[in-house]
């Protein structure tokens, strides 16, 4: 993701109250967050290595 084209809405004495995005960097957004949740959920888990994922995939078909 890039830069942020966002705009904002101000109140009457200038404070910043809301953000306007253009919808494809709200969704951007929401995926990233999504993203690092479950990297988060997942921190803890047990690894797997490079070739036994291959090997994985291979014997259910996905590669």
């Amino acid at each position: 993701m890039g830069r942020l084209h966002e705009q904002f809405i101000v109140d009457e004495s200038g404070k910043k109250t809301a953000v306007v995005l253009a919808l494809e960097e709200y969704e951007e957004l929401l995926e990233d967050i999504h993203d690092l949740s479950v990297i988060a959920e997942r921190k803890d888990e047990a690894t797997v290595s490079f070739d036994d994922l291959k090997k994985k995939l291979k014997a259910g078909g996905l590669l």
